[in-house]
């Protein structure tokens, strides 16, 4: 197959930007990745959050700066205004970090309504800002039984729509209550060298990305409505 015409009469070319290396080269940021955890029970031995625990001892270790969310007293979207003092602590932490870690139980074959909860009462925008996009995100899930991957599958739908960049790992635990002692420390298993391997790979693409995601996420269509909008205003100006 051969294309004899390559024109784009579709395109404006006042905003079609060519991909450039050349910008992705900026000066690195030198201080800690920030990292944001957020856990979906709020049992008093909550395994999501055991795994949130263990999860943030080793990102500290890794050299990131974390915030673990306690979504206690949250309440549930809509069921409350935007002003109640946990949805602005929650919303002041997705804007401060640059990476994300989401790990929910599995029930009913889904995430749990706290899980769910928390991410709904994160908005797409912020004023002008999007508090979410181009920042990494790690998805996990803990099981009761036998090992499943449906929460992380729905995580990741929801990661997509808050236009966050997931990393491709994931961590999924089956019988969870097995793999931690009487200390709530998570015990050596596959489970947890697979943890290790998630977070690991958070980190590198949190370095990798931070600097650059803005550009990562710069989009042809939104240049092209913004540029729509400022012409609309010029012109509505000069009547």
């Amino acid at each position: 197959m051969s294309l004899t015409d390559l024109s784009l009469p579709n395109i404006d070319t006042q905003q079609f930007q060519l991909p450039d290396l050349s910008v992705l080269g900026q000066e690195a940021s030198t201080h800690k990745p920030r990292i944001l955890l957020l856990y979906g029970s709020l049992r008093e031995r909550s395994f999501s959050r055991l795994v949130v625990e263990e999860s943030a001892r080793l990102l500290i270790a890794m050299g990131a700066e974390i915030k673990i969310f306690n979504p206690h007293g949250l309440p549930l979207p809509d069921g409350d205004d935007v002003e109640h003092p946990k949805v602005q602590e929650l919303r002041e932490l997705v804007t401060w970090s640059e990476g994300q870690v989401w790990c929910s139980p599995e029930r009913h074959g889904a995430m749990t309504g706290v899980m769910k909860s928390q991410i709904d009462w994160i908005p797409l925008s912020l004023g002008a800002v999007r508090p979410t996009q181009g920042k990494t995100l790690a998805v996990m899930q803990v099981c009761g039984g036998s090992q499943s991957f449906n929460a992380v599958n729905q995580l990741r739908i929801l990661g997509r729509w808050m236009r966050m960049l997931t990393i491709p790992n994931q961590s999924s635990v089956a019988k969870a209550f097995n793999e931690f002692d009487d200390n709530n420390r998570m015990l050596p298993s596959p489970y947890y060298n697979r943890i290790v391997d998630v977070l690991e790979e958070l980190m590198k693409f949190t370095l990798l990305t931070r600097d650059n995601s803005a550009y990562l996420t710069n989009r042809y269509s939104e240049r092209v409505e913004t540029a729509e909008q400022l012409m609309a205003r010029v012109n509505q100006s000069a009547l």
